[in-house]
């Protein structure tokens, strides 16, 4: 690990503490509202800004369209947003029927099925409309349930290339090919000893300059 890399992890690492706190007191003690929220969140992300992501999913909040909007009406909230809007609409209207009238409104039922979080993700991938194993392993994170998963975003692809970790960012990544850069991205925390969750806050920090989710 290059000195420049140790350094800003000190600088930053009591920032990084305090974000995973937040994931993990919103597993303990947030609303099932705010976990929807997270799933929304994680369900618009691909190919898209997470901070448009976020400010969508506020609007939709606020406005009450997440828990009563109709596929246009949250459509037309995406437009300006996200990539694909009308798509990722139907995808969380679908999402949100799902969560309310098979799970009665408590996602904490999926996230709590299964103690195994490899299996937790297959399970997420498998439900959702939209979701693969980035958007499911964010949101897993995001909730708190669990820091063991890698985030492979375009963000942490490229530092990993960037720290000889994996040789070029794949053109598409199956499960299989997710499952072995994600080892490569566990070892690599282990043998800089830090932790993989703060890990991929680290490299998002450096590529955006910012803490965020």
């Amino acid at each position: 690990m290059s000195n420049s890399l140790n350094e800003i992890y000190r600088e930053i690492k009591p920032q990084l503490k305090i974000r995973l706190n937040q994931f993990r007191s919103l597993y303990r003690k947030g609303n099932q509202q705010e976990i929807f929220q997270e799933l929304c969140f994680c369900l618009l992300t691909p190919q898209s800004k997470a901070k448009s992501c976020w400010e969508a999913v506020l609007i939709l909040r606020d406005s009450g369209l997440v828990h009563r909007g109709t596929h246009c009406e949250i459509a037309q909230v995406l437009r300006t947003k996200t990539r694909f809007h009308n798509q990722k609409a139907l995808n969380l209207v679908l999402a949100r029927d799902l969560v309310y009238n098979e799970l009665e409104g408590d996602l904490r039922k999926l996230l709590n099925s299964t103690s195994r979080i490899e299996k937790l993700r297959e399970q997420l991938v498998r439900t959702f409309r939209g979701m693969g194993y980035k958007e499911a392993s964010h949101f897993i994170r995001n909730v708190g349930r669990s820091f063991d998963l890698a985030i492979l975003d375009r963000h942490i692809l490229k530092n990993l290339v960037k720290h000889k970790i994996i040789r070029e960012i794949p053109k598409s990544i199956n499960s299989m090919k997710y499952a072995e850069i994600e080892n490569k991205m566990k070892r690599w925390s282990e043998k800089i000893d830090i932790p993989l969750a703060e890990l991929d806050l680290l490299l998002w920090y450096l590529e955006t300059g910012e803490i965020f989710k």
